[in-house]
């Protein structure tokens, strides 16, 4: 098996490990993060109805014009920040966080601290 494959399959065990154990509700949506070598995106999803509630992305229109790169630390920072203040839109506190298979390292840390920073607990 090659070094790619290797990773991909590890990558895959997590995100399925990960999955199996957390559910958004209504009162406590699922932060999911999905991550590509461009951009990273956020969204919040109650599993319960299977709605996604809010999403951020670097393509999203309040971020798109003010980004020169999609795929750094920085950016990830703005995503969390604005999946923050949308869910504080909506009056969700609280959420439980799926870092979708990666290690909660680099985008996916940043991510998520500055969305602890704005105020999202979990």
């Amino acid at each position: 098996m090659t070094l790619i494959k290797k990773k991909r399959m590890s990558h895959l065990r997590r995100r399925k490990r990960v999955r199996q154990k957390i559910t958004g509700t209504g009162s406590r949506p699922r932060l999911a993060v999905f991550r590509s070598l461009k951009h990273i995106y956020a969204q919040l999803i109650n599993d319960e109805l299977g709605v996604t509630v809010a999403e951020a992305s670097t393509l999203s229109p309040e971020l798109k014009e003010t980004l020169s790169n999609g795929g750094n630390i920085a950016a990830a920072e703005r995503v969390g920040a604005l999946i923050a203040q949308k869910a504080k839109q909506r009056e969700i506190v609280g959420v439980v966080f799926d870092r979708g298979g990666h290690l909660y390292h680099g985008r996916i840390k940043a991510l998520a601290e500055a969305a602890r920073a704005e105020g999202l607990k979990f």
